[in-house]
C-alpha cells in the first residue's frame, strides 16, 4: 500500500493520471456513438493514419502534432465523404487508409536514424512521459469535445439510433457527421500519447463495449463506460509504473479483463 501511494509523489506519474482522465471520459463517451454506429473500426483506421502523420513530422523535425492534426482530419474526413456516397464500403476505405499511413510511418523510421525512441513512444503509448504542455493540450482538448458531444447530444443520439429518421426530421446529418468526424480525428490523435496508434481503437471500444453488457440506457452506458475507463487508466498506470511494463499495453489490457469478465459474469447473473 505504501509503495502505491509512493507513486503519486512522483510529478510525472501525476501528469499522467490526470492526462489519462481526460482523455479516458473522452474515450469512453465517445466509442459508446462509434459503437452504436458500427464505426468502432475508424479508431484503429485514424490512429495508424497517425502514425504515418507523426512519423512525418519527426523526420522533418516539426512538432508531431502539427503534421497529424491536418492530416488525420483529412483523413477522417475522406472516409466519411466516400462511404456517405457509397464509393467504397467504411471497412475497405479504413483498412486502404490505415495501411498507407502505417506503411509510410514504417518507411520513414527505416531510412531514419535517431528517433527510434519518439515512434516507440507513438506506435504503443507512453503517458507516463507526457509533458506539462501535452498535459496541458489533453485538458482543453478533452473538454472542449466533450463541450462539442454535450452540445449535439440529442442530435448525435438521434443519428446513432436511427440515421434515416434523423434525416427525415431535419436535422443536418451532413453536418453533424462532418462534426462526428472531426472530434473522432481529434480524439484519436490527442490519445496516441496514451495507449500508442496500435492500442487506441480499444480504448475506444472495450468501455463501452462493457457498458453495453450490462447497461438499461443510454445515459447508463455513458456512465459505466466513463467508470470502467477511468479504473482502468488509473489501475493501468499504477500497475504498469510498479511493474515496468508499457502503459498503453497494461490499460488496454485490464480493459480486455473487465470485458471478458463481464461476458461470464453477465448469464450468471442473469439466471
Amino acid at each position: 500500500m505504501n509503495n502505491i501511494l509512493e507513486i503519486f509523489q512522483y510529478q510525472f506519474v501525476e501528469r499522467a493520471i490526470i492526462a489519462g482522465l481526460f482523455l479516458g471520459v473522452l474515450c469512453a463517451v465517445l466509442g459508446v456513438f462509434l459503437v452504436l454506429r458500427k464505426m468502432s473500426l475508424i479508431g484503429d483506421g485514424l490512429a495508424h493514419i497517425s502514425f504515418g502523420a507523426i512519423a512525418l513530422g519527426i523526420v522533418f523535425g516539426i512538432y508531431p502534432l502539427i503534421i497529424a492534426i491536418p492530416l488525420v482530419i483529412i483523413a477522417s474526413l475522406i472516409i466519411y465523404s466516400l462511404t456517405r456516397n457509397k464509393i467504397l464500403e467504411g471497412d475497405a476505405i479504413i483498412g486502404i487508409l490505415a495501411a498507407l499511413g502505417l506503411s509510410v510511418g514504417v518507411i520513414l523510421s527505416s531510412i531514419s536514424t535517431g528517433f527510434n525512441i519518439d515512434i516507440f513512444s507513438y506506435l504503443f503509448g507512453n503517458i507516463l512521459a507526457i509533458n506539462q504542455q501535452e498535459l496541458i493540450f489533453a485538458i482543453i482538448g478533452s473538454v472542449s469535445i466533450i463541450s462539442i458531444i454535450i452540445l449535439f447530444y440529442q442530435e448525435f443520439m438521434a443519428i446513432s439510433f436511427n440515421p434515416e429518421e434523423a434525416k427525415i426530421s431535419g436535422l443536418p446529418v451532413i453536418f453533424l457527421d462532418i462534426v462526428f468526424s472531426i472530434i473522432t480525428a481529434l480524439t484519436v490523435i490527442m490519445s496516441i500519447r496514451l495507449a500508442g496508434a496500435l492500442l487506441i481503437s480499444a480504448l475506444l471500444i472495450l468501455p463501452a463495449s462493457s457498458s453495453l453488457q450490462i447497461s438499461k440506457s443510454f445515459q447508463s452506458t455513458l456512465i459505466i463506460a466513463i467508470i470502467i475507463a477511468l479504473f482502468s487508466i488509473t489501475l493501468g498506470i499504477i500497475v504498469s509504473f510498479l511493474g515496468g511494463i508499457p502503459t498503453g499495453a497494461t490499460i488496454v489490457s485490464i480493459n480486455a479483463i473487465l470485458f471478458f469478465s463481464i461476458l461470464i459474469i453477465k448469464p450468471l447473473i442473469s439466471k
